[in-house]
């Protein structure tokens, strides 16, 4: 990117307040013409907010909205749009039972005398698609026969058929993989240069480095400062958001190491050729006291699949499961929690969080679906294993009646770890619990991770971020293609490239 000249956006001085809460207090953001600029912070740092206010989803209370040099008062999202600002969300908004051409000219279809032109409104649907590289698109085929990534990438056409001046990517990656993350960036940067401005929202901080050019910061709704992304290494990036020294944070690696010496000579869970057609190949695998053993592989390599079979949510076809030398049967997650293994499912809104309930009773579920709905749990109880993981997990805000819902992806994030918790297991496992949350809650889970470990418990962690992996993991089972290929002891040679070369030399030695 050359250096900026026309600014797109200037927003000065935005401060928006709720009923008790600061949401906003006097933040500033710029925009340019032809960058891609990063929207950094923790969850409930304002990032939402503020972009809600440059689409006209929140009307400010004080400040400035500059668009394209005219001052702009922005009554909702239409009047975004008549601006030039176009938003694609993390949740593709799309509607599957159309056609792909129908959902990217929807409200903006091409007319003739008897009403819309289909054949018209698919040549520019085509037209559109083209511009981005998706030619290969037929505009006619039915958008549920895409993958999500695919879907995204339509959804950016779509907002981009207004000839928007300013894109708003929020969190577009969390659900995609390596390639098709690529893919994605190959279509912004083809944005970039065709003068567009887009700010983007990312907990991935590779993917911020390495297609941002400048960000913004912000910290409980104020800002901290805007800075050229390669002027700002990451270290500082991470305490600036967070505000504290990142130093508390890199000690994590080292206390994960500690807890390799604690672990027990003796599986207290061995499993043999665990497996399911068309699922998993068969699986052996020794889980001890103690003791982190990570998951990875890329997307669709059978990292859930597996977790599902030792959970009982999938039933197995082949193998065994022993547990302390007795050999189990766990046809179901009841079995395995009266077994004392738990899992906390990577599909944090469909399948874990009961959205209209509070959270005390979201923390509770488990336990009382173990105990049995009969015998329901006292409201003193509830009361003090809610406050109890409220604390140790540093719930924020700390109110145990308030719907989970209204609470930030990190905080929800760590009920959900609440939730496992308090039916005290021995096996927990752990899919995909920092996918999506912001740096400071993604610290926090990984510190309770490796606490727990020191206190005993086993840990399986699935990530897809395999940095993340190496960092907490004793042992690294590594995941291709639904099977099994390797299993490695972690250690200071062992990377994310390591794992990356075991992938793709498919398991062989080099």
């Amino acid at each position: 990117m050359t250096e900026p000249t026309a600014r797109i956006v200037e927003m000065r001085g935005i401060s928006i307040e709720f009923p008790g809460v600061k949401a906003l207090q006097d933040v500033d953001l710029t925009l340019y013409q032809g960058e891609v600029h990063a929207l950094m912070g923790e969850n409930g740092a304002g990032k939402s907010t503020l972009i809600k206010a440059l689409t006209g989803v929140y009307s400010i209370d004080s400040g400035s909205i500059t668009i394209a040099g005219r001052k702009r008062t922005l009554n909702g999202t239409a009047d975004a749009q008549r601006a030039g600002v176009a938003t694609v969300y993390q949740e593709v908004n799309l509607c599957t039972n159309l056609t792909i051409g129908e959902n990217l000219m929807l409200g903006h279809e091409a007319h003739g005398p008897l009403g819309i032109n289909w054949k018209k409104t698919y040549q520019l649907a085509k037209q559109a698609l083209a511009r981005f590289g998706l030619d290969h698109l037929d505009p006619r085929a039915p958008l549920s026969d895409l993958s999500i990534a695919m879907q995204q990438l339509v959804a950016v056409s779509r907002a981009m058929v207004i000839d928007a001046k300013v894109l708003i990517l929020d969190e577009p990656t969390s659900s995609l993989d390596a390639h098709e993350v690529e893919t994605l960036f190959s279509v912004m940067r083809r944005l970039r240069d065709q003068g567009v401005a887009i700010l983007f929202v990312s907990h991935f901080l590779d993917q911020v480095y390495e297609i941002s050019d400048r960000m913004t910061i912000l910290r409980n709704g104020q800002f901290i400062g805007s800075y050229r992304t390669r002027e700002l290494d990451r270290t500082t990036l991470i305490s600036k958001m967070i505000g504290k020294d990142y130093s508390s944070l890199s000690t994590i690696a080292r206390e994960a190491d500690e807890v390799a010496g604690t672990e027990a000579r003796t599986p207290f869970i061995k499993v043999l050729g665990l497996g399911r057609k068309g699922s998993i190949e068969a699986v052996d695998l020794d889980l001890f006291a103690g003791e982190i053993i990570g998951f990875a592989g890329l997307l669709g390599s059978g990292r859930t699949e597996l977790a599902r079979l030792l959970y009982g949510a999938d039933k197995p076809e082949s193998g065994q499961i022993a547990i302390d030398g007795k050999d189990v049967s766990i046809g179901s997650p009841a079995t395995a929690l009266k077994d004392r293994i738990a899992y906390s499912t990577e599909n944090r809104r469909d399948e874990g969080i009961i959205a209209d309930l509070t959270v005390r009773e979201n923390i509770i579920l488990a336990l009382q679906a173990r105990r049995g709905w009969i015998r329901p749990i006292p409201r003193r109880e509830q009361d003090a294993i809610a406050k109890k993981y409220i604390e140790a997990l540093n719930v924020r805000p700390p109110d145990p009646e308030k719907l989970i819902k209204n609470l930030s992806g990190g905080n929800q994030q760590k009920v959900l770890l609440a939730r496992w918790l308090a039916t005290e297991p021995r096996l927990l496992i752990l899919d995909e619990p920092t996918r999506g949350i912001d740096v400071g809650a993604k610290s926090e889970i990984q510190e309770a991770v490796v606490k727990l470990a020191n206190e005993g418990m086993s840990v399986i962690f699935i990530s897809s971020e395999l940095e993340e992996v190496v960092r907490l993991s004793q042992r690294i089972l590594v995941l291709k293609d639904n099977r099994a290929i390797a299993t490695i002891a972690n250690g200071p040679d062992v990377s994310a490239n390591t794992i990356v070369d075991i992938i793709a030399k498919e398991g062989q030695a080099a």
